[in-house]
């Protein structure tokens, strides 16, 4: 497949998850709660419709590929390239009416995320990357994506998508790294690495992520000359707990405490 190839699949699968997404967003959906007694892991038909249509095109297209998704599990998860998808990073902001969710499509090789893809069709942004180079296209047009310098946590912007997410473990570390930060924003999911890419925020720390959370973010934070790992430096694409630094001395600095 050609590069202009691949780029009209992958904006396909984002038009069409948009386009069976969008008529359950700001509607009187039913929600169920996919966690045990006392949490709330909510999901949509948005969810599924959206995951659905993009594992059609993706078996059509491509049938030896496998795909591993948030509603629908896994298929041929041990082929060379596997697509990685969640449907609405964000649910939670989805069903509160706020625009802060996004289609994650990401693609891997052989475990290794080599294109990631943020659609938010409401918006009608896109964020994406191939670890190389990042882009973004939207109302204000299309420009290449570059995380801003920072010298340390000190002049530092930092988010999470909710402090109550962390375990007691992980939100002690989490605070003191917070502590040390310019400023801090709360609740934006996937948005958060995009910011973080665009170079409007400059580190994102985050904890029990699932792979299908991250991967497609990886390739785009990285094409935007970011950083992102495990707490332990590790590789970021198999989830747990993240963090995602647009300058190096940043990332230092937080991996500093978080394993202290």
């Amino acid at each position: 497949m050609s590069a202009v190839d691949f780029e009209s699949f992958v904006r396909d699968l984002a038009r069409l998850s948009g386009e069976a997404i969008l008529p359950f967003f700001r509607s009187s959906i039913g929600v169920e709660n996919k966690a045990g007694l006392g949490a709330f892991d909510p999901v949509t038909e948005g969810d599924r419709a959206g995951e659905a249509v993009m594992r059609q095109l993706i078996k059509r297209t491509f049938p030896a590929h496998g795909i591993v998704g948030e509603e629908y599990g896994a298929e041929n998860a041990d082929a060379e390239h596997v697509w990685i998808l969640d449907p609405i990073d964000g649910t939670k902001a989805f069903i509160a009416g706020i625009p802060v969710w996004g289609t994650l499509i990401g693609l891997a090789r052989q475990g290794t995320p080599i294109f990631g893809m943020m659609h938010q069709p409401f918006i009608g942004e896109r964020f994406w990357g191939d670890g190389a180079a990042a882009r973004y296209e939207g109302p204000a047009g299309q420009r290449s994506l570059r995380t801003r310098p920072c010298t340390g946590l000190d002049a530092a912007t930092i988010m999470t998508t909710s402090p109550k997410l962390f375990d007691a473990e992980t939100k002690g570390l989490y605070d003191k790294v917070e502590a040390r930060c310019r400023t801090y924003r709360y609740g934006a999911d996937c948005y958060a690495y995009c910011m973080l890419a665009a170079g409007h925020v400059d580190l994102v720390v985050e904890a029990g992520l699932k792979p299908y959370d991250i991967a497609a973010l990886v390739p785009i934070i990285e094409g935007a000359g970011g950083i992102v790992t495990t707490w332990d430096g590790g590789a970021a694409s198999g989830g747990g707990r993240i963090v995602a630094a647009g300058d190096k001395r940043v990332h230092a600095e937080a991996l500093a405490i978080l394993n202290a």
